[in-house]
């Protein structure tokens, strides 16, 4: 009898679960990949002759806020600029056509996923191996290697649900800044604030993975979001559906809601830019992060703030080793190692493998001419996760510190959360270039990178766990009003 009770208690409470799973989801949470085994290999061409534009005339291709923001820093256009070679991709192009027909491959399907201007890259996929070993003999290329494989199954699609109004206990009565006081006061950002810089006029860029219910969450809809733009490969037929790792960045800056969570620069333009792929681990999200990195870069952007790192594929075993974070052995890193001299500040997180075997800083956190964060406690100790340096050609890394242990953030169910990691650090940091780059136009991306070092807490004697230390922006923006 007692067994008997519990069956139906059982088989009722199952019955409830099953009932609130929505119609578009299986039980199962894998299905089969889509369209079989299939490659992406990148190609590097050999030069860039045959482009059909010009250094002379950048504005066919760049944005006229592109083209103003490296006048205003007195940076040129060069070759790196020049979108890749047209004539090299109708060699490519044609090469797989003329492959495919002369061997009659009928179940051969290619495409060109897309190109990276700086490093003169092309990224090519295929069902067919042959057709991709083939480019590699052309005389335009002079690297090729496969970046991706396809898996043998993914996630299914799961509708997320969110909160059209917060819980009573989110909001602090009183506290303006809410939830956000603490991190925000902890790098002075409440004095820029207090005198009207709150990011009014400058455009940032958030790399990520997802921005889950971005689009509907009421506590963005009054953010200037400039647009959004999927890098990966297939492009997400829900891109508002993905992971609300980007969502939780993203309101760590721009969200503006008194009493709940204020961001550090509310004001800020900004577009939304997935390049992180969630289904695998593969070197091919280089690739689409440098595809972001340049969007922006055409598109004006004044600074990418970027919660990303790799150090780790599937099924590529020692793909990366400590000594190659020297910023420009990794595609990502050679790639954010361009952004400064393109006027533009990168901020990205210094990883969360303190506590791991790798335990140094991620890629492309060893970029030269960057902003790597790491994170810090409530009492603004180091935190235990978050990677370490030096760069292995000697540099200082982390270069500074905020609160990520833990931040206050909301998240892609529209409530306010905590939670840890040098990925929600970097936002806080990135808000605030913005803000004080507003009150300092004229400053170019490498003195605003100076200036937040030289006031860190610990800039007389930086090291390589805790960096320059936590900035001071209200110092900083004093520092830059002297030197003006």
């Amino acid at each position: 009898m007692r067994i008997n009770c519990l069956f139906r208690l059982i088989t009722c409470l199952l019955v409830a679960v099953i009932c609130q799973i929505p119609s578009n989801v299986s039980a199962s949470t894998r299905k089969k990949y889509p369209g079989g085994k299939c490659y992406i290999w990148r190609y590097t061409l050999k030069d860039k002759q045959g482009s059909s534009y010009s250094i002379e005339h950048p504005g066919r291709w760049l944005s006229h806020k592109a083209v103003e923001r490296r006048k205003r820093q007195g940076i040129s256009v060069d070759s790196t600029d020049l979108p890749v070679s047209a004539k090299y991709l109708r060699q490519i192009e044609n090469s797989l056509s003329q492959r495919q027909q002369g061997e009659k491959r009928s179940k051969a399907e290619w495409v060109i996923v897309g190109t990276s201007r700086w490093n003169n890259t092309v990224l090519v996929r295929s069902n067919d191996t042959t057709l991709l070993k083939h480019l590699a003999t052309l005389d335009c290329i002079t690297q090729s290697q496969c970046v991706w494989t396809s898996p043998d199954s993914i996630d299914r699609y799961v509708k997320h649900t969110y909160h059209e109004t917060f819980n009573p206990w989110d909001s602090i009565k009183g506290v303006t800044y809410g939830n956000g006081k603490d991190q925000l006061e902890m790098l002075q950002g409440q004095r820029l604030h207090n005198i009207g810089l709150r990011g009014k006029g400058m455009t940032i860029a958030v790399l990520d993975g997802g921005f889950q219910n971005v689009n509907v969450i009421p506590a963005f809809t009054q953010t200037n979001i400039a647009g959004s733009k999927d890098f990966v490969y297939p492009n997400s037929p829900f891109f508002y559906q993905e992971t609300d790792h980007g969502t939780k960045v993203l309101s760590a800056m721009a969200a503006n809601v008194p009493n709940v969570l204020i961001g550090t620069a509310p004001e800020a333009r900004y577009w939304l830019l997935r390049c992180e792929d969630q289904q695998t681990e593969q070197p091919v999200e280089e690739d689409y992060w440098a595809m972001a990195a340049e969007f922006a870069d055409s598109a004006g952007v004044d600074i990418i703030s970027s919660s990303l790192g790799y150090n780790d594929y599937d099924s590529v075993p020692d793909y990366y080793h400590q000594r190659d974070l020297d910023g420009q052995t990794a595609l990502i890193s050679r790639t954010a190692s361009m952004l400064a001299k393109k006027g533009i500040i990168l901020v990205n997180s210094a990883g969360n493998s303190g506590m791991g075997p790798w335990k140094k800083i991620s890629f492309p956190a060893d970029a030269n001419d960057i902003l790597t964060v790491g994170a810090v406690n409530m009492v603004k100790k180091n935190a235990p996760f978050s990677g370490v340096g030096p760069t292995q050609d000697g540099r200082v890394k982390p270069d500074v510190m905020a609160l990520g242990s833990p931040a206050s953030l909301i998240s892609g169910r529209g409530s306010i959360i905590r939670d840890m990691g040098t990925s929600f650090s970097t936002p806080l940091v990135a808000g605030l270039v913005a803000c004080l780059w507003q009150a300092l136009p004229e400053k170019t991306a490498l003195e605003i990178i100076e200036l937040v070092r030289q006031t860190g807490s610990n800039a007389k004697d930086p090291d390589n766990i805790f960096g320059y230390g936590i900035p001071n922006f209200w110092r900083a923006y004093m520092i830059g009003k002297v030197e003006k």
